[in-house]
Parts: C-alpha cells; sequence; structure tokens
C-alpha cells in the first residue's frame, strides 16, 4: 500500500527509521522499478549545520523542503549525481530524509542499463550490488532526476510504499556521511540502515 501523507508529517527521525524496509517506486517510461530502502539519513533544517536549509535558510534549491510533507527533494552533487531526498514534519519546517541505498527489487534488468549499460546477466557480482548502493547510483538505477524534484510522492509517478515482506530485520544507528563541514552536527546519530544488508553504501 502507497504511504499517506501523515506518514511523512511526523517527526523526522522517526519518518527516517521507518522507511527502512519500505520500497522506493518509479514509474517510468511504462516501467517499474522498485528497491527496498536499506539506508537513511535525517536532515532537521533549524538545528542542523549539515542540513541545505540550516537556521531556515530559503533559497531556490531548498524551497521544497519547506513546503508540504510528501514530496521529493532532488538536488545535484558533484555536477553529475542526483540525490533523492523525502520531505517531512510540518510544512514550513524544512527537514528531510536522505534515501541513500536500496535494494534492487523490480526492473533490475532496467537499472543495469541505466548504470552500466548491460543486461543483469553481463554484470558481475560487485556490479550487482554496486547497482543501488549509494544516494547518486540509487538514483541513476532508478532513473530519478531533478526533473523529479518537488513531485508528490501520494502520486502516481514516484512513491513509496510498504513491503509484503516480513520484515524483521536489526537497525544500526550511527553518524551521517561526508558532512565535515557540519561542525557538531558531524556527531549527530542521524543514520539508520539495516543491519548485513549487502546493499548499504558503507558500515
Amino acid at each position: 500500500m502507497k504511504l499517506k501523507r501523515q506518514f511523512y508529517n511526523r517527526p523526522t527521525l522517526d519518518v527516517a527509521k521507518d522507511l527502512l524496509g519500505k520500497n522506493l517506486v518509479h514509474y517510468s517510461n511504462g516501467e517499474i522499478l522498485m528497491g527496498k530502502i536499506v539506508e537513511v539519513e535525517a536532515y532537521i533544517g533549524a538545528i542542523d549545520k549539515a542540513a541545505h536549509s540550516y537556521n531556515n535558510k530559503i533559497t531556490e534549491r531548498t524551497k521544497v523542503m519547506f513546503g508540504p510533507p510528501g514530496h521529493a527533494y532532488v538536488y545535484l552533487i558533484y555536477g553529475m549525481y542526483n540525490c533523492m531526498n523525502v520531505v517531512t514534519q510540518m510544512e514550513g519546517e524544512a527537514a528531510a530524509v536522505l534515501v541513500r541505498a536500496v535494494e534492487p527489487i523490480e526492473g533490475i534488468n532496467i537499472m543495469a542499463h541505466n548504470r552500466y549499460g548491460k543486461s543483469t546477466e553481463e554484470l558481475t557480482k560487485k556490479q550487482i550490488i554496486n547497482l543501488t548502493s549509494g544516494p547518486g547510483k540509487l538514483c541513476m538505477a532508478m532513473g530519478i532526476t531533478k526533473l523529479n524534484n518537488s513531485m508528490d510522492l501520494c502520486g502516481d509517478i514516484l512513491w513509496i510504499e510498504d513491503s509484503n515482506e516480513d520484515n524483521v530485520f536489526e537497525v544500526v544507528t550511527t553518524t551521517r556521511i561526508n558532512i565535515d563541514y557540519a561542525e557538531e552536527a558531524i556527531d549527530f546519530p542521524w543514520r539508520f540502515y539495516i543491519k548485513d544488508n549487502p546493499f548499504i553504501s558503507k558500515k
């Protein structure tokens, strides 16, 4: 079942942990691309020097974070890699959850082509693991771009849904990655991932 708006309209740390095990789905060119969310990071703008919206700074890029919850915030890093976030909390609070890694479930052949220009059968085991084991990788594999920025996650193109699996797993809580500029926020334990899942970006 597709997650409803109220799922996202909650404290960001709760949403982040609850996203683990859910399925991220992109309906693209008539095909379903789906991956189980296995790693996330929380960003809470007002108090978080790692967040683009720190100190409630509104820019053209960050304005979607200040909008209603349950929308996608997609931005570019290093001029080439897209990162997908989920806007959380009440409108105006500028918080989001970065989807750092997913485990491929459906549309894997398309993901393989998007990442490597090959079919799944042509990939090595390492390449299969690397398909979606990072924020830029998963966006490339699933065809998520800046065209998806500000998209309603309660719509029919990009959404998150409950898994049909029995999702019993242990959650690891740790610090976030690549935020050396963020002063005291470096130490916030706001990264969560499914223990022992091979598709996480980093232990």
